[in-house]
């Protein structure tokens, strides 16, 4: 019973970060690029495998994503005024978004490329 109320914890914790990380537009965007490219891999005739990796780099490109918010909200909340550890953490979390991005995206390409 312990180890089952652990775990309902731990999902309403999950819930509530994915609620907290809807409200950014860039998460927004990721799943709209997300459904975008969905419809194009339908269109294409892309196999079961390559939706799934697709599936597979989207999540962990919005896992990123929430990093990169955790990381924001942390430092917003240490200081109002410019620091330049300030800059370099949010510059990092915003490059890590970015490698997922770029992951989906030229994995992306090269799915429709083949599938042409």
């Amino acid at each position: 019973m312990k180890h089952f109320l652990h775990v309902m914890k731990a999902a309403q914790y999950s819930y509530a970060g994915c609620i907290r990380l809807f409200y950014e537009t860039a998460a927004q965007a990721e799943c709209i690029f997300f459904v975008v490219l969905l419809v194009i891999y339908g269109l294409v005739g892309a196999t079961p495998e390559q939706f799934a990796i697709l599936t597979f780099l989207f999540l962990l490109t919005i896992a990123l994503e929430a990093l990169n918010t955790a990381v924001e909200v942390l430092v917003d909340h240490l200081t109002n005024d410019f620091a330049e550890f300030a800059r370099q953490a949010k510059d990092l979390g915003s490059f890590a978004v970015f490698c997922g991005l770029t992951m989906l995206s030229l994995y992306s390409l090269y799915v429709v490329y083949s599938q042409l």
